[in-house]
């Protein structure tokens, strides 16, 4: 069969969105000033500062989303960060090539909450993503397994505190893939988790893809 991700809409959303993103980035690479730190600020004036940035994966990245969502047949998808829904259309794009299913979306912003629900619908995939707008520790608490993969991309230092959070609807096998571990945000941001899931006793195995800026890789044992 053909992919779903090499025809339209999907494709042409994707581009669209990705060269926007290409464009947009040396422009508005640090909303707050070199001096700053987006981390000294709270998760909603975060959100805040950054409603007009894209903050999405690469499209390598995105493609494997795609490759690995349909290799490991995921149905069941959660995902942490959405911002304008790059990702969520991949994921929504490999579901569907997978039979059907649902991508579990969710967002801080709400400006941004709006525009991927705009995205998702000019892609032909909003029947496939349910996105959740809040507090991902609030939005994600419910969430029913079980859970084929889980992306995590949004703020860093909660990534952690999500995981955790979703990991009573996880199954053996459940694959979690964590974007952007390569990026130098100042501080060591990906620490917590990646420390969690290289610790045997927490039940992972991993390893880093490079990929983009950087892939963690791990499955639920």
């Amino acid at each position: 069969m053909t992919s779903t991700l090499r025809s339209e809409p999907i494709s042409g959303v994707l581009q669209r969105l990705l060269a926007a993103e290409r464009e947009q980035d040396g422009r508005v690479a640090a909303p707050l000033g070199p001096a700053a730190d987006i981390f000294d600020l709270d998760i909603a004036a975060r959100a805040e500062t950054f409603r007009d940035v894209y903050m999405s994966v690469s499209e390598t990245g995105g493609e494997l989303l795609y490759l690995l969502a349909r290799a490991t047949g995921a149905r069941t998808v959660v995902e942490y960060g959405t911002s304008f829904g790059v990702s969520a259309i991949y994921l929504a794009s490999a579901v569907r090539d997978n039979g059907g299913g649902l991508v579990i979306g969710t967002e801080l912003q709400a400006d941004k909450a709006s525009a991927a629900r705009e995205n998702f619908a000019a892609a032909g995939v909003a029947d496939l993503i349910e996105l959740r707008e809040g507090d991902a520790l609030s939005t994600l608490a419910d969430v029913a397994g079980p859970v084929d993969l889980v992306l995590l991309d949004g703020w860093p230092d909660l990534a952690l505190p999500v995981l955790r959070v979703l990991e009573p609807a996880l199954r053996p096998g459940t694959l979690i893939l964590v974007d952007d571990v390569d990026v130098d945000f100042g501080r060591d941001m990906h620490g917590a988790v990646l420390a969690y899931l290289a610790d045997p006793a927490n039940g992972y195995q991993s390893m880093k893809l490079p990929v983009g800026d950087g892939v963690q890789v791990a499955v639920r044992l």
